[in-house]
């Protein structure tokens, strides 16, 4: 079953991270790339986001639509990437995420067939 894990910073996350000195923080990306590299076998695709601030909200219904520069919701909390896998359920897809070493909140969703 295809999943997309979408991996959510918190505020305090970024604070924290930025807060790390270099070798620190490079110890914590290394974690996250090894952990993508012991998932390789499911990982089938993903990408890092960029910044909210870079966003661009179209919101639509009710006569024209509305372009915005932004995010669709201001928060403490953004979706800052995404990973798509494929194991065989739920379960599988759950103890992978409670490895994840990067930041604090990581949705896990189905993809429709």
């Amino acid at each position: 079953m295809k999943y997309v894990l979408l991996f959510v910073e918190t505020e305090q996350y970024m604070n924290e991270l930025q807060a790390m000195g270099q070798t620190e923080r490079e110890r914590a990306y290394a974690r996250v790339h090894e952990w993508f590299a012991d998932h390789a076998d499911v990982v089938r695709g993903g990408a890092k986001l960029q910044s909210p601030a870079t966003a661009t909200t179209v919101r639509l219904g009710g006569g024209e639509p509305i372009v915005t520069d932004g995010p669709f919701v201001e928060g403490k909390e953004v979706v800052s990437g995404y990973t798509e896998i494929e194991v065989d359920d739920l379960d599988a897809a759950l103890r992978m995420v409670r490895t994840w070493p990067g930041c604090p909140t990581v949705e896990v969703r189905p993809l429709e067939s």
